[in-house]
C-alpha cells in the first residue's frame, strides 16, 4: 500500500474562494470516482487581513469599500460575483449577516482540531458559520460551540484559545507561506513540491491528482 498523497493548504476562513476551493477539491476527487488517490490534507493559517479589529463595526461591503479604498459599486460587484461561483458550488453566501472578525483565534482553533484529529471537521463548520450561518468567529464562546459540534473538548478548547498556545504554530505557517512566496489563498500544495493557487476548477484538481499518482506509480514499478 502506498501512503496518501499529502495536500497541504494554506486558507483562511474568512476567505471566500478557500470555501469554493475546498469544494472545488472535493469535486475534483470525487469525479475520479474508483480512481480517486487516497488523500491525506492538512490546513495551514493564512491571515488575509491581520489588522482587522475582532469586533469590526460595518458589513462586508464597508470592509471592501473602506479597508480596500475601492468603490462601493465595484465592492458590491466583487460581492455578487463571488456569491455566484460560490452557489455553482452548492454554498450559499449570506453577505446580509456576515461577521467580518479577525480570524486568528479561529486559526489557533484548527490548530487544536487538528492535535486531536478533527481539523477538516472544524474547517468545514468554520467556513459555513461564517460564510451562511453569520457566526462571529472572533469570539471565544463562539468558536467553542462549534469546536463542540464537531466532537471536539469544550473546555480544552476553551484552555488552549484562552492560553493563547496555538499561536505560535499560526505564525509558523504563516512563515512558511512566506517562505513558499505565497501571497494570497487558497494555495494548495501536493506533495510538497507542486504547487495551485486559487479556487482552480474541480477538472484542475482530478488532472494534478491523476499526475501526482501517476508519477508516485512510475516510481515505483
Amino acid at each position: 500500500m502506498t501512503s496518501p498523497i499529502k495536500i497541504d493548504i494554506w486558507s483562511d476562513i474568512a476567505c471566500p474562494w478557500c470555501y469554493i476551493g475546498k469544494r472545488h477539491l472535493e469535486g475534483g476527487l470525487a469525479a475520479l470516482g474508483d480512481d480517486a488517490p487516497e488523500v491525506e490534507i492538512e490546513y495551514h493559517s493564512f491571515e488575509l487581513a491581520p489588522d482587522t479589529p475582532v469586533d469590526f463595526e460595518g458589513s462586508e461591503l464597508d470592509f471592501l469599500a473602506g479597508r480596500k479604498g475601492i468603490p462601493v459599486e465595484q465592492a458590491q460587484m466583487m460581492i455578487d460575483r463571488v456569491t455566484g461561483i460560490a452557489a455553482q458550488a452548492g454554498l450559499e453566501y449570506d453577505y446580509d449577516t456576515l461577521q467580518h472578525t479577525k480570524t486568528l483565534k479561529a486559526h489557533e482553533l484548527l490548530h487544536f482540531a487538528k492535535a486531536h484529529g478533527r481539523q477538516l471537521e472544524l474547517s468545514e463548520r468554520l467556513f459555513r458559520a461564517y460564510f451562511t450561518e453569520g457566526r462571529h468567529l472572533g469570539r471565544i464562546d463562539e468558536l467553542v460551540a462549534l469546536a463542540a459540534e464537531v466532537g471536539l473538548d469544550a473546555d480544552a478548547a476553551r484552555e488552549a484559545l484562552e492560553s493563547g498556545r496555538y499561536g505560535a504554530a499560526v505564525q509558523a505557517d504563516i512563515a512558511q507561506a512566506g517562505a513558499y512566496g505565497i501571497q494570497g489563498v487558497p494555495f494548495f500544495v501536493f506533495e510538497g513540491k507542486y504547487g495551485v493557487s486559487g479556487a482552480q476548477p474541480a477538472e484542475v484538481f482530478s488532472q494534478v491528482l491523476t499526475q501526482v499518482a501517476g508519477e508516485r506509480d512510475g516510481a515505483a514499478a
